[in-house]
């Protein structure tokens, strides 16, 4: 099945540092208008969960391609920008596969921000306003999926990015299932909720993840259909829902809305990283807590999550000062 749509013309948003992922793009104009079409490697970029993850794939040609289980079932999702040559406009076009063909190409605009206003966003700092301008492209991904965002943010808790993107690749390649339709070899659709609950401890532990985060996802699993009403919801209201699982807390539930609900104004707290990042780059102060950061994003209410990714995406973070985190293994255990 294939489909188009135009993006709408504007009236008047780890754990990818950013969120941004490669993706080729024809040469940019100087001077980029303001109803410019989603940028693929920034918009989908959050959903990627490293450079070998079985569910998300760049091709050379600058498609993206994505297999994910939807509530027909698993499919497949090819997007494309393509210039359009008249009025200087650029369209985008989708094609799906599988069972969930039907839903991935009906959701594929909230997928790529249709259903996000960037104009509703203020720069309110000279960093900010520089790096708005840089990316006109920057939408805010709305998947409508709950557990395809729960599952790896669960994974991502307390470790590192090295350990976690390696339990979801392994976990999605060993339980998941191949992606329908043309998809390129190796990519996988994760397993459904059913199936998480019935991975045996032992291959928890094989996948590099610890007891709790495994309890966590189980317990998520075994009331899937509750989690996934929360794309209905507000997005307080979602993340109450969410937090509700023991395990589940503020940085889990910011991280997944973000992502499933499009949430423009979820800021994650509870990281280890954003904080000093946000504090440095507006305050110049490299110790600034959670506290600290929402108090620098208030003249970004509504917009505050937008606001932290363009921070991210400006590169201006303080000079390290420790080396990095040593990532544990406890299959050697």
């Amino acid at each position: 099945m294939a489909g188009r749509f135009r993006p709408p013309t504007p009236t008047t948003r780890t754990t990818i540092r950013g969120g941004h992922t490669p993706v080729p793009t024809p040469t940019p104009t100087p001077n980029p208008p303001t109803n410019a079409a989603p940028d693929l490697g920034l918009t989908l970029g959050p959903l990627r969960r490293g450079p070998a993850d079985p569910t998300f794939r760049v091709t050379p040609d600058g498609s993206v391609w994505r297999a994910s289980r939807t509530p027909d079932g698993p499919g497949t999702i090819r997007i494309a920008v393509r210039d359009g040559a008249a009025e200087a406009a650029t369209e985008t076009e989708t094609e799906a596969w599988g069972p969930g063909a039907t839903w991935l190409l009906d959701n594929a605009p909230a997928l790529l921000g249709a259903d996000d206003d960037p104009t509703a966003f203020v720069p309110r700092h000279k960093l900010v306003l520089a790096s708005h301008r840089r990316r006109p492209g920057l939408r805010l991904t709305r998947t409508g999926l709950v557990l395809e965002s729960l599952i790896p943010t669960i994974l991502e808790q307390k470790v590192t990015t090295t350990e976690a993107y390696g339990a979801w690749r392994q976990l999605v390649r060993t339980y998941g299932e191949p992606a329908p339709g043309p998809a390129p070899e190796g990519m996988y659709v994760m397993p459904d909720a059913r199936t998480w609950t019935q991975i045996p401890s032992w291959e928890w532990h094989r996948a590099n993840v610890d007891g709790k985060r495994s309890a966590t996802i189980v317990r998520a699993a075994r009331v899937a259909a509750r989690l996934e009403e929360a794309v209905l919801m507000d997005p307080p209201a979602a993340r109450r829902r969410l937090e509700l699982i023991p395990g589940i807390g503020p940085w889990t539930s910011a991280e997944t809305i973000q992502r499933s609900n499009g949430a423009p104004d979820e800021v994650t707290t509870g990281d280890l990283h954003l904080p000093g990042i946000v504090g440095w780059a507006l305050a110049g102060d490299r110790t600034a807590d959670d506290e600290a950061m929402l108090d620098l994003l208030t003249p970004y209410a509504g917009q505050r999550h937008r606001a932290a990714r363009l921070i991210l995406l400006s590169g201006r973070v303080p000079p390290r000062r420790a080396p990095r985190m040593t990532p544990g293994n406890i299959t050697r255990l």
